[in-house]
């Protein structure tokens, strides 16, 4: 039986897919490929990187090493890719590893031991820990294209300087359970 438990996961990993398509959508083609300066990446590099991160982490999840030989991490870190829809076709195979190897696993599935880099984890923390990796990517990714964006940015949370509006809309309406990732 499918745990509850994953639920929250995989809204918490949409979230952040949302987030990052978000960003990338407010910025030019030539825009996915800048680098600000020599020590950092693109939000092409930082896709490309995502990818393959959720290739080895999520292929056969439970029971297989979450550093695959096959991957090839510093690779990652190399512009390559020269047009949105290979950014895009990246982005879209990596989360797909990462839903399909999520979406089927159980409440006993969570306490299993899974290796990454040989050392050993419940399950549920090495969800946990590439849930942070993935939002710290995102974040990048955000942060690039907000300064990247040449047009009118739409805000992807709350709108600076619109906080009071926010709440009073809020708290403005009934007590009720709601996964906050449901909201935009």
């Amino acid at each position: 039986m499918k745990s509850a438990a994953v639920t929250p996961f995989e809204n918490l990993f949409q979230y952040y897919k949302r987030l990052g398509e978000k960003a990338m959508d407010q910025v030019s083609d030539e825009a996915l490929f800048h680098t600000p300066d020599q020590k950092s990446n693109s939000i092409s590099v930082i896709v490309k990187h995502l990818h393959g991160n959720m290739l080895s982490r999520w292929t056969d999840f439970l029971t297989s090493d979450g550093e695959k030989e096959w991957r090839k991490r510093d690779e990652e870190f190399e512009e390559t890719l020269t047009t949105r829809a290979q950014v895009l076709h990246l982005w879209e195979e990596g989360w797909k590893c990462l839903f399909d190897a999520l979406h089927p696993l159980t409440e006993e599935d969570l306490k299993k031991v899974v290796y990454i880099r040989n050392m050993g984890q419940p399950a549920e923390e090495a969800i946990l820990r590439q849930l942070a990796h993935y939002a710290y990517h995102v974040g990048q990714m955000v942060y690039l294209a907000r300064m990247l964006n040449e047009g009118d940015w739409t805000s992807l949370t709350i709108p600076k300087n619109q906080s009071k509006q926010f709440n009073e809309e809020r708290f403005g309406k009934e007590r009720r359970m709601k996964d906050f990732t449901e909201d935009k």
